[in-house]
């Protein structure tokens, strides 16, 4: 029987779901614009100009694709390492399959659909591409990655952004094997970088080591045949506790596993395992009109593997803070928001923030949701008030926005413009007005601020 890595490879050379339906292009649509806007908005984070200065010190004359969407070019593979940098740079990126696939494909595919002239339906098929073989990979692990230390942006990334290059690349069936051999043994990002700048490089990383990936598997740099589903492999090597399924074929559907799995935008930058919590304590808030003095303790219930990126517990800058449940509940309680302005030193340094973060506790529970494995089945949010009364939010299946609790268009233009409030008004209208028809432009090198 033909291989996992086989499998897939002919899958990045030939798509075999046929005529993809018009509700697959919207969600890859959605993709790119929700990307587009959370880089905008985080192109000027330090970890961007740090990463944009040490591409500039290695002295690359190749000016292959843009970078940030701006006049300045760079290699494809810079640009991509830029570009998903700063994607992912505020946390405020779209999320599905335990990460956040947009924030590797779409500077994956800009950067290669620039550096070889392709369509925008060019690119956007490539981005398809990179996301079925990650739900492909995704689907086969019963448990949380997170829970070993793993960060999918970036091992599932690497490989999904090796697909998307060479699918536009056009790279045939043995080479792209290769390619997807090679991007499994340059995957990796730790949990344990979470809350640090280093957060946001896994996934520049991810996607400017799918595209060298590329780029040695067209050179001839020989690789594995089975990468993927051998014993020593990659779904083997990342599992949990081994119980990854490497051995049944692939799940050609009729439709493809982004109708299924679909993408989860973010309303708060702020890690995705904060997000049902809250939602329940601003439910809450608005619902009793809660003032920050009135409360007396605060506990949350989330899931076992949500407990293991929310790592700190007494965050001191606005980057630690995405990563923190406790700052999560006092921003709710003390701003009835948790948005960029919320998400800086200052703020977290607030003494009413600090002595409401004191007062939050949470437990994890056993048990996971079927359709985000990272996320236990339901969260829950507890709060004591100072006069005794005890208020809950009950049981909170799906943070608003998610795949299956879906933001309304008009909310999804809405973050595109607040994250794009520092461009020239005129500048933004064009920007969303080509994303729009995307799949009708002619080449994505006109892409651009």
């Amino acid at each position: 029987m033909t291989g996992l890595t086989r499998q897939l490879a002919q899958w990045v050379v030939t798509p075999p779901w046929g005529q993809v339906p018009d509700a697959a292009w919207s969600i890859v649509s959605t993709g790119f614009m929700d990307t587009l806007a959370s880089l905008i908005a985080g192109r000027d984070e330090p970890v961007v100009g740090q990463v944009s200065r040490w591409v500039r010190a290695k002295g690359d004359p190749r000016q292959e694709a843009s970078v940030m969407l701006s006049a300045e070019r760079a290699s494809a593979t810079d640009a991509a390492l830029i570009n998903g940098t700063a994607g992912h740079a505020l946390d405020f990126d779209d999320v599905s399959l335990g990460g956040h696939p947009s924030t590797v494909l779409v500077p994956a595919a800009l950067a290669e659909g620039q550096a070889v002239g392709a369509t925008g339906a060019q690119v956007m098929m490539a981005y398809l591409v990179g996301y079925e073989v990650w739900a492909e990979l995704f689907r086969r692990e019963p448990d949380a990655y997170h829970t070993k230390g793993w960060h999918p942006t970036a091992v599932f990334g690497t490989v999904a952004a090796a697909a998307t290059s060479a699918h536009l690349r056009g790279l045939n069936v043995d080479q792209a094997q290769a390619a997807l051999a090679i991007a499994a043994s340059m995957a990796s990002g730790l949990i344990a970088n979470f809350g640090t700048m280093t957060k946001p490089f896994h996934a520049g990383r991810a996607a400017a080591n799918g595209l060298d990936a590329v780029r040695l598997a067209e050179a001839g740099l020989s690789a594995s045949p089975d990468a993927l589903e051998h014993a020593g492999g990659f779904l083997q090597a990342i599992s949990p506790r081994g119980l990854v399924d490497r051995t049944s074929p692939v799940a050609v559907q009729p439709v493809p596993h982004i109708l299924t799995y679909g993408l989860s935008i973010k309303k708060y930058p702020m890690c995705y395992g904060t997000h049902r919590v809250i939602d329940a304590v601003l439910d809450l808030a608005l619902a009793h009109n809660l003032q920050p003095d009135q409360v007396q303790r605060v506990h949350a219930t989330i899931g076992k593997a949500q407990g293991a990126m929310l790592r700190n517990h007494n965050p001191v800058t606005g980057l630690e803070a995405k990563f923190s449940l406790e700052f999560a509940v006092a921003s709710s309680l003390v701003s009835r928001r948790v948005g960029l302005r919320e998400l800086t030193d200052d703020y977290v340094a607030q003494p009413q923030v600090r002595e409401l973060m004191g007062k939050v506790s949470f437990d994890t529970v056993e048990g996971t949701c079927p359709f985000e494995p990272f996320f236990a089945l339901n969260d829950r949010v507890d709060i004591v008030l100072n006069d005794g009364r005890s208020l809950s939010s009950g049981d909170v299946r799906f943070a608003r926005g998610n795949a299956q609790l879906p933001l309304a268009p008009e909310a999804l233009k809405d973050k595109f413009m607040d994250c794009a409030q520092a461009l020239p008004p005129a500048q933004t209208q064009q920007l969303w007005a080509q994303l729009a028809r995307l799949n009708q432009l002619d080449n994505v090198r006109d892409l651009h601020l």
